[in-house]
């Protein structure tokens, strides 16, 4: 008996080890397909981006001077720069890497940690504009990065490390304002003095060229009181494509149309982009008893406000995303305690009607995630695409939905050149 006792758990050890050689190594699930829009292909209006399709194809067949410049404005979802990431390397892996693009001036709040380029700062202070309340109300000296960053001494400094590859000449420009002098040193190369309104304008915005991609960029004010608007880091002569995301936590539209006119005049001039995306609407469905009318008047106000100053730009609306309430009873979610707020579906009815009034293009980003309580499947994955609050996504997800966007708008550019 002890014989056959001994010989059986040799022969349970030897199925074990057999086991654990033929084990499968872990793979993360796969995530789910697109969902079902309600424009083909997730774009309503994409003849509206010809004139952004048209720059990518000069970029592609090397006839572009400077990057194709994609500017994104919007609320958390974009200040996070997981979804923006993800487009971003998908259009620099096919049109060529034209640098990270506008940054704010420092870092506007704990925890900023944008890709393609560390930033660290001391003696400045950022100053985020306050959100604008339901009413309104215009912040003065404060553009599109939604926040001024001013030093007041010398010895201040906002040091930034950008990644990406080497290239001829870098360009490194800053919008401000301000009497006091700036120095910006890029590893070696050193540029001094330079002063915002030394040509009697009250701001203005200063380029530099750096050779190659500096390890390091420094920028220090040598005296006087400096306001800065904004840093951006693009590669000069290289065609590829840049894309900035501008965003604010907990920002709405009404954010966006309380920016400074003047501040944002400057720097759409001076950045030029090809392609605005509006990524607002989030924040408003989750204000109880939003009024569609004054919503619907204020988003066609900027969108005609965009058109003046930046009149060579393509625009592109993201409709308000999937999101979920707590505490709501006999909801949509698996435990019945979550739904939908009901002004969230009041934005994406009134985005898509003036996309298309206006000739707007516009993303169905609700459909292409799964449409009604998706964030809930979307959370309840063995790998989460959606956080605990179905509002935002991990950074699985950022990946993920990122990726569906870029594949709808690479697939939207190949009709185009298809149907040239």
């Amino acid at each position: 008996m002890r014989q056959a006792g001994a010989a059986l758990v040799s022969s349970l050890w030897a199925l074990a080890g057999a086991a654990s050689a033929q084990e499968i190594p872990y793979a993360p699930p796969l995530p789910p397909a697109a969902g079902v829009a309600v424009c083909a292909g997730g774009i309503c209006q994409a003849e509206a981006l010809e004139g952004v399709f048209e720059a990518l194809a000069a970029a592609e067949a090397g006839r572009r001077p400077g990057p194709v410049h994609i500017l994104q404005i919007g609320d958390s979802h974009t200040a996070g720069d997981r979804i923006t990431g993800k487009v971003r390397a998908v259009l620099q892996a096919r049109f060529g890497d034209g640098g990270r693009g506008v940054l704010p001036p420092g870092e506007p709040y704990e925890g900023f940690a944008p890709y393609q380029v560390e930033m660290t700062g001391s003696g400045w202070r950022p100053m985020l504009a306050p959100l604008a309340g339901p009413a309104g109300y215009a912040t003065p000296g404060v553009g599109l990065a939604g926040v001024q960053t001013i030093a007041l001494e010398p010895g201040a400094e906002l040091r930034l490390r950008p990644e990406g590859r080497d290239a001829p000449a870098f360009r490194i420009s800053v919008c401000g304002e301000g009497a006091g002098r700036l120095r910006v040193r890029a590893d070696e190369e050193i540029w001094a003095e330079r002063v915002f309104n030394e040509h009697g304008e009250a701001r203005s915005c200063v380029g530099m060229l750096a050779n190659g991609r500096p390890r390091e960029i420094v920028l220090r004010p040598l005296d006087g009181v400096l306001k800065l608007h904004d840093v951006r880091l693009s590669y000069l002569g290289e065609g590829g494509v840049t894309l900035s995301n501008l965003g604010v936590v907990g920002a709405t539209l009404r954010d966006l149309a309380a920016r400074d006119e003047a501040v944002v005049a400057l720097q759409l001039a001076s950045w030029r982009p090809a392609l605005i995306v509006l990524a607002f609407g989030t924040n408003e469905g989750f204000e109880d008893g939003l009024d569609p009318v004054a919503y619907e008047t204020l988003l066609r106000g900027q969108i005609a406000r965009l058109r003046r100053l930046a009149p060579a730009a393509s625009l592109m609306i993201l409709g308000a995303p999937d999101a979920l309430r707590s505490g709501v009873e006999h909801g949509c979610s698996a435990d019945g305690r979550r739904g939908p707020p009901p002004s969230l579906a009041v934005v994406r009815d009134v985005q898509r009607r003036v996309a298309a009034d206006t000739g707007v293009a516009f993303w169905d980003w609700h459909g292409r995630m799964g449409g009604d309580c998706s964030s809930d499947r979307l959370a309840l994955r063995a790998e989460p695409l959606m956080r605990g609050d179905r509002v935002h996504f991990t950074s699985a997800g950022a990946d993920w939905i990122g990726g569906v966007l870029a594949d709808d708008l690479m697939a939207a550019y190949e009709a185009w050149q298809a149907g040239r």
